[in-house]
């Protein structure tokens, strides 16, 4: 069977095989700081410099990891699909950019960061957002608004994932959507293989074992994302190609 419109959800686990922490540890600590302590609008009012410091951390260790086997696959899937391609992560990283930026994508690709990147900031007034690929001051001051300042441009606990609607109507018009490295765990994402179901799609999981969704799936491939992906994506181009 041949697909037109391909929406993919990668989660940490298409990341871990690069080097980067997936997002929670066996201790519940990511990185070593609770979620609360790090990950929230209420914890940088509260304590600024840390988190400051954490993304700080995160930023600058992004030099040393690469994108590996899973994402050039998926670079490679984009060069070639002929339909529309949304490529949608929840990783902050850089590694999807940098493997598309390797193999160019086709007209019909996009890729969307949902809970923002590492290598971006945004003003505290405005919400305009900026490339900034070093340490971000706790008083930093923003280039869009006099008394503005500048925040890393991740999407905390409760805030708004960035670009739903976009999203949500490409789930709703999509014939193959797969989800790749995450858990089932977290909303809104979680919910996207039902959005996909109610538009007819077919729906696949490539996950190191079964995520907490699995039986929403039509299919499951469980393994090193660098093993299931690149062989995934052959077997795909070569049901278009044939």
């Amino acid at each position: 069977m041949s697909y037109h419109s391909l929406v993919i959800l990668t989660g940490a686990g298409i990341s871990a095989e690069s080097g980067v922490p997936t997002f929670r540890a066996d201790d519940g600590l990511w990185m070593g700081h609770r979620i609360e302590d790090v990950a929230t609008p209420e914890a940088f009012a509260r304590n600024p410099a840390l988190v400051h410091d954490f993304y700080n951390q995160r930023r600058r260790q992004l030099p040393t990891v690469h994108p590996n086997l899973a994402h050039h696959a998926l670079a490679e899937l984009a060069a070639r699909w002929e339909g529309d391609f949304l490529l949608v992560t929840q990783n902050v990283d850089d590694l999807h950019d940098r493997a598309h930026a390797l193999t160019p994508p086709g007209p019909g690709f996009e890729l969307i960061h949902m809970h923002g990147e590492l290598l971006k900031a945004h003003c505290t007034r405005t919400g305009e957002v900026c490339d900034w690929p070093g340490d971000l001051a706790v008083q930093e001051p923003s280039p869009h608004h006099p008394q503005g300042r500048l925040r890393p441009h991740i999407v905390w606990f409760g805030e708004m994932p960035l670009r739903m609607e976009r999203i949500e109507a490409a789930l709703a018009e999509c014939d193959l959507f797969v989800s790749i490295g995450t858990s089932g765990a977290v909303y809104p994402a979680a919910g996207f293989v039902e959005l996909a179901n109610m538009a007819g799609a077919r729906t696949v999981e490539i996950n190191v074992e079964p995520s907490l969704g699995r039986r929403l799936f039509d299919e499951g491939l469980y393994g090193p994302a660098t093993q299931q992906v690149p062989a995934f994506v052959d077997s795909l181009l070569a049901t278009a190609s044939g």
